[in-house]
């Protein structure tokens, strides 16, 4: 092709007199506006819904949570009622022998021991010997111990009052003596 020659024709296209494929152009407009605006409509019907029950959802769980505060106690509560019960029989019976109060001392002793065990109470009584745990145990003095004795020092030499867990976490420290470092 020369520099003087002109270029072909482009192919040539219907006309477009706006009639034909133009005329159904608005009404499915109209169709797909409507067709999203009730698609709009129900995904706002549903996030409101969706909204509503996790509201509704929270405020129950929130109520739960405070009778779980409320009402925490009341197993516990419960598992030392017959503790209190054998405890006002006793004192009930002002004519008991020794022998019958300190029967029923013990009796009511092992309630209250079950009770505490049913609860997830656990007893800290370390024996002699038993490597000092300051997780465990609070040490109320440190004692010296005789050059031939067979214990390791920051052992526990005695145990002055037992202490408590609850799951695994100190309610109570055992309140201990403590072999001295050599």
């Amino acid at each position: 092709m020369s520099t003087n020659e002109t270029p072909p024709n482009p192919p040539e296209t219907p006309a477009d007199d706006g009639h034909a494929a133009g005329a159904d152009a608005p009404a499915a407009l109209q169709a797909r506006l409507a067709e999203l605006e009730a698609r709009h409509a129900e995904v706002a019907d549903a996030y409101l819904r969706a909204k509503a029950e996790a509201e509704n959802t929270r405020r129950r769980a929130d109520e739960e949570m405070s009778k779980a505060r409320k009402f925490a106690i009341e197993a516990f509560a419960e598992s030392l009622l017959p503790v209190k019960d054998s405890l006002e029989a006793a004192v009930a019976l002002p004519s008991a022998s020794v022998e019958q109060v300190l029967e029923g001392v013990h009796a009511t002793l092992r309630q209250l021991a079950s009770a505490l065990e049913r609860n997830k109470v656990v007893e800290v009584n370390p024996a002699a010997g038993t490597k000092f745990d300051p997780h465990q145990h609070q040490a109320i003095s440190v004692v010296p111990l005789p050059a031939d004795a067979a214990q390791d020092p920051n052992t526990v030499v005695t145990v002055l009052q037992k202490g408590y867990l609850i799951a695994e976490r100190v309610l109570r420290p055992a309140l201990v003596t403590v072999s001295a470092p050599k």
